[in-house]
């Protein structure tokens, strides 16, 4: 119960809405404990005793009743369905917001359908545990105790032989439920297997075709459906053994009441029509105990997905703002980097003794093996990962005593893969700052040499480029980029070799607005052409986490190191061809 009363937290802000709500459940359900009494009423005074009035009474009772039913019936469904739908939308705004918080290190460690899942799935099954199955459990519930109170002002010693039953109905719930919940938990994973893997394979589509693997990917996907069937199916049977469980010993309370409520009626000790009227309402105990057993197996299925959702929103936010930070002023771009190491696995050094210093506008380049090292640097100084020892010092401001908000507006990034949204040219470059009027978009498209070939699409600055942006150039999607961070205006600039991946025309006009780009600038650059580089104020060259060797391009050459190894395989390369 403790992630179900968790869950009820999230009412709280509709607590008045849902008190009518269950006003009006209750009230509903008095309703169906209205017919048993009108049943022995008609055989005790109508049929028995030719009442006519009190046959009026009923008649109009019956209209009455059920028509105040159905306005409680209209409140009750309208009102939990807006709490519950409120609180599901509340809880994947929270949970949505964790996701945004959680530092890159999670997402290295998680498939991404399998946080889409979270959101989605898991979302889903609590948003039914709280709208039907509270409806359900309160209306039942109500019937449930309405029975029993009528039951025992009819006949006490037949309420007592019919509620020797309850304790019985309560383990098998109890022992149902555990398994239930097991079961829950593993039809939920399975279902963030699915939507992981879909999310895999559709993104993937490109390299699936062109390896000729659908039949690979189909048989994937079957094999997982397969596993989510089974888990499916070992829930349907562990409710489809609860139900007859518990109905099977509800039949051996109204076994009892027949013969026991039979012989006092021969004797004379109760009415026909009160036997009939009891009867009913233990029917009526038996179907809501039935009922309640159902709601109760949903509720443990949804408990797990509750798990999971929890056990997200409890994961600590390793990267956090101290308690203490400062907004980091405007910078120069001065950034001194003093003996940082870094671990992503614990052991397993990634960095080791890296320091260098860089004054503001210098560009400085990071080359070697991949793997090395680089893009592990650029990753620190925005503070993506935190060092696990050393610091990282903008203009003298140690990056964990700022906010990163204010750290990352100040820096500006050009990755390999861009990544654009699926919406319009124009709304993706204002995604480096989204009060900028289309009047600076455009010039932020004009200096990224963006502005020639949007002009010549569709609908030019409106024309919406498709998730991700595929339905663009590699070196188009590049240059959108380039405009998104000259509209940022940062003062420290990273390019994680953001020209790596374009042909020789597409890198020629690339670079050439990068170029506009890093002017007065400090520029931090991962490259892996080195022709790209020649003019940098430092080139450090990182191997296997150290840096082997700093200087200018002429420097390094003439050093005859790893640098100018890696210098002339790739110029031999390219004067063979």
């Amino acid at each position: 119960m403790k992630n179900y009363k968790r869950l009820l937290m999230y009412i709280r802000p509709y607590l008045k809405r849902l008190g009518i709500a269950i006003v009006c459940i209750v009230l509903a359900a008095g309703a169906n404990l209205y017919v048993p009494w009108i049943i022995k009423d008609m055989i005790d005074k109508v049929l028995a005793q030719k009442d006519m009035l009190m046959l009026n009474v009923i008649a109009v009772g019956i209209v009455v009743v059920f028509f105040f039913r159905g306005i409680f019936f209209y409140g009750q469904s309208y009102l939990v369905s807006f709490v519950g739908q409120r609180v599901i939308i509340d809880l994947r705004d929270v949970l949505y917001q964790k996701f945004q918080r959680m530092p890159l290190a999670y997402y290295d460690r998680q498939q991404t359908g399998e946080i889409m899942s979270y959101i989605t799935n898991d979302v889903a099954s609590l948003q039914n545990a709280i709208v039907d199955n509270l409806i359900e459990m309160v209306t039942e519930g109500s019937i449930l105790i309405g029975s029993i109170v009528l039951m025992v002002y009819l006949d006490w010693k037949l309420s007592l032989l019919t509620l020797v039953t309850i304790p019985m109905v309560g383990q098998a719930m109890k022992v149902f439920g555990r398994k239930l919940k097991t079961s829950g938990t593993l039809i939920q994973e399975r279902l963030a297997d699915i939507t992981a893997l879909l999310q895999e394979s559709i993104s993937s589509v490109r390299v699936v075709k062109s390896f000729v693997r659908e039949g690979y990917e189909i048989e994937r996907f079957h094999n997982q459906n397969e596993l989510n069937f089974q888990a499916a199916m070992k829930n349907v049977q562990l409710m489809s053994l609860l139900t007859p469980t518990v109905e099977f010993l509800a039949a051996l309370a109204v076994t009892f009441i027949v013969w026991f409520g039979g012989y006092e009626v021969v004797n004379g000790e109760i009415t026909a029509g009160s036997l009939i009227a009891f009867l009913t309402y233990a029917v009526n105990l038996a179907n809501p105990v039935k009922r309640i057993s159902r709601v109760y197996g949903n509720l443990q299925k949804a408990m797990a997905a509750a798990d999971r959702v929890f056990d997200v929103l409890d994961l600590p936010e390793q990267i956090t703002n101290k308690k203490d930070a400062i907004a980091l002023p405007k910078i120069e771009g001065r950034v001194a980097i003093n003996e940082v190491c870094f671990e992503y696995k614990k052991g397993v050094p990634a960095l080791v003794d890296v320091s260098l210093q860089v004054e503001p506008g210098q560009m400085i380049a990071f080359v070697g093996p991949s793997g090395g090292g680089k893009s592990t640097i650029a990753n620190l100084i925005p503070r993506f990962y935190d060092v696990t020892a050393g610091s990282i010092e903008i203009d003298g401001h140690d990056v964990r005593d700022v906010t990163m908000e204010s750290l990352r507006e100040q820096i500006g990034i050009v990755p390999q893969e861009t990544m654009l949204f699926s919406t319009t040219i124009l709304e993706n470059i204002r995604y480096g700052r989204l009060d900028a009027t289309d009047e600076e978009v455009v010039a932020a498209a004009k200096a990224a040499n963006a502005n020639e070939f949007i002009l010549e699409l569709p609908h030019g600055y409106t024309t919406t480029i498709g998730e991700r942006g595929l339905n663009l150039s590699g070196g188009q999607r590049q240059r959108i980029a380039i405009a998104r961070a000259i509209l940022k205006n940062p003062r420290v600039l990273i390019l994680d070799e953001a020209t790596s991946a374009l042909d020789t025309e597409s890198e020629k006009i690339v670079q050439a607005a990068l170029d506009k780009l890093m002017v007065g600038r400090t520029s931090f650059v991962i490259a892996h052409r080195l022709s790209t580089i020649f003019n940098a104020d430092q080139i450090f060259v990182v191997e296997n986490g150290h840096i082997r060797e700093h200087g200018t391009h002429a420097e390094l050459l003439a050093r005859g190191g790893l640098y100018s190894n890696l210098y002339n395989i790739q110029f031999n390369k390219a004067k063979d061809k």
